[in-house]
């Protein structure tokens, strides 16, 4: 617990908002890979070359690009082990509907089996990713609950394509209330109870105001850990005020930050943070992901 209380203070990283460090005495069960180490995750479906890096490459030059960031990471910070996660979209939202009328195409197991063995390859960690659409969480994490079960597997769920309005996904961007966080955290907590595992992450994608509704509502389970993930794309200083204003001044509890290889190079100066750089950032992001 001391221990874990220290790594906490380190990562607030002086911040002098109140806010960080927070939820000092939120302690995790037996086993937590937050804060001890950092995961650095290559995002995407195997599907697709355009929806980000992991499946753009084969398995085997995708995995030397992601060593590549893992040891640019371990030498930003010494301190801190670094976990690699392959971070897979295991339903992803759609412009036109599927034969339920969701917009969601769940992925075959075979894919799922697939982002699993990628994994294997470099003792990676799993996220399972899932974009609801006009579906919902109550509907869409218990399909996935096999592999939740696996003690390496974990959840991300993405507000800017939760559909609660009925708007096809795409269009606008959604979001998502504590309450949804809240039935995955439950959720999560649950199978870690039953099937005697360490905790769970789960990770919530955010790049605005409106995409996550009523934040102080959520409640954190010891079995769970929560990184709220800036997940926006962009020149530096919109990434920055977007994690200031929506990650930093309203904590949940751990903090993530994402980066795109090609759309953060759109506008000037066209070019990616760095990790030194997110290194300054107050609090310091636990969670970084690469699209």
């Amino acid at each position: 617990t001391v221990a874990f209380q220290n790594k906490l203070r380190a990562l607030a990283n002086g911040d002098t908002t109140g806010l960080w460090p927070n939820n000092l005495r939120s302690y995790p069960v037996a086993g937590p890979v937050l804060p001890f180490k950092r995961i650095v995750a290559f995002y995407g479906n195997l599907y697709s070359r355009k929806m980000g890096i992991l499946g753009e490459y084969p398995p085997k030059e995708m995995w030397e690009r992601l060593n590549t960031e893992v040891k640019a990471w371990e030498k930003a910070d010494p301190s801190t082990p670094v976990q690699p996660a392959i971070h897979y979209i295991a339903a992803v939202a759609q412009g036109i509907p599927m034969k339920d009328g969701q917009y969601c195409k769940r992925m075959p197991d075979f894919m799922i089996d697939s982002a699993l063995t990628i994994a294997k390859m470099g003792n990676a960690i799993v996220f399972l990713d899932i974009q609801v659409a006009l579906s919902n969480v109550k509907n869409e994490v218990p399909r996935l609950e096999k592999y939740l079960k696996m003690p390496d597997v974990n959840l991300g769920i993405d507000p800017e394509f939760s559909m609660h309005d009925g708007n096809i996904p795409g269009r606008k961007i959604g979001s998502m209330d504590a309450s949804d966080v809240n039935f995955c955290s439950e959720y999560l907590a649950k199978l870690v109870r039953e099937n005697n595992l360490s905790p769970k992450i789960l990770i919530v994608h955010r790049f605005t105001q409106g995409m996550l509704k009523n934040y102080k509502n959520i409640v954190l389970h010891p079995e769970v850990q929560i990184v709220m993930n800036m997940d926006g794309w962009g020149e530096p200083t919109l990434k920055y005020s977007t994690y200031k204003r929506y990650i930093q001044q309203e904590p949940v509890q751990f903090t993530g930050f994402k980066l795109f290889y090609k759309n953060d190079l759109r506008k000037a100066p066209h070019r990616m943070l760095t990790p030194p750089e997110l290194m300054k950032l107050k609090p310091q992001p636990i969670y970084i992901q690469y699209q």
